[in-house]
């Protein structure tokens, strides 16, 4: 499947107010990724493992930043 044709999502968590959202999309055997205030630009591609562990990396905020 190509990314144009793909079926996007947003997360049930973002809000309708803008910000910094990204959209999903299943690419079988891949999961797309794109900014979804530019949804005609670059869109990054990972491997359905990848995208687990990178979502349970987010989960269990391994990736916040310390101000």
């Amino acid at each position: 499947m190509r990314a144009q044709d793909a079926h996007w999502r947003k997360s049930s968590h973002s809000s309708g107010q803008g910000g910094e959202c990204v959209e999903v999309a299943d690419l079988a055997p891949s999961v797309a990724v794109r900014d979804s205030k530019d949804p005609h630009g670059p869109k990054l591609a990972f491997t359905a493992a990848e995208w687990r562990t990178f979502t349970h990396r987010v989960k269990t905020s391994e990736f916040d930043l310390e101000n």
